[in-house]
Order: C-alpha cells, then structure tokens, then sequence
C-alpha cells in the first residue's frame, strides 16, 4: 500500500487532504487484510468446485485420466475430428438449424398481426 499515491488519489476524488498518519490508512490496511482473507477463501472454495467438477466430467467420461496416457499415433495424418467431435458438431448444426427456423417462425407470426 502506497500511502502517498493513495493520499494523492483522495485529494484528486474529494479534495479532501489526507496526512499519511492519518488514521484512515489504519481502516485501509483492515481493508486489505479482510480482502486478502476473503480472496484466500473464495480461492479455495473454486478449486475445490472445480476439481468436484473435473472428478464428475472423468466419471462421465467427458475428461481424459488425470495423468495423460500416450496415445499412439496412426501412421499418416491424423484426422481433424474425431467421431466426437463430429457428433458434437452435427448437434450444434441441427441446434442452430431449429434456433433459426422458430426464429423466423416467430418472426413471420409476428408479421402477420
């Protein structure tokens, strides 16, 4: 904490002169500390929920192992989707497609009246 930046940022806001032992940089420093605490805290609780989550995805088969296995390589190219991926890719296609079409079903109802 720069106490001279912040009494300079102080008196540009509010005009207000703040000496540098003023005990409002006492009410700063608790400021930080709780702040520092709570991000500490909130940290944890997202690493927790994101190995939970990341536990979850490999029970279900969306995640490899943790530990990377090798995978071995075909001879030639290797092809750009896997057959995954191609599924994946043809639900958002026919997602789009419906999204499209009550759109302009909607758009066309609306018309009319």
């Amino acid at each position: 904490m720069d106490r001279h930046k912040l009494r300079s940022h102080v008196f540009d806001k509010t005009g207000i002169k703040v000496d540098v032992d003023d005990p409002i940089f006492a009410l700063v420093a608790l400021n930080e500390a709780v702040l520092a605490e709570t991000v500490e805290r909130q940290l944890a609780l997202l690493d927790a929920a994101t190995q939970a989550l990341a536990a979850q995805a490999r029970a279900a088969g969306g995640l490899p192992a943790a530990v990377p296995q090798p995978v071995p390589q075909a001879s030639g190219r290797a092809p750009w989707f896997s057959p995954r991926e191609w599924r994946l890719l043809g639900a958002a296609a026919i997602v789009s497609v419906a999204s499209a079409l009550l759109v302009l079903g909607g758009a066309a109802l609306l018309y009319k009246l």
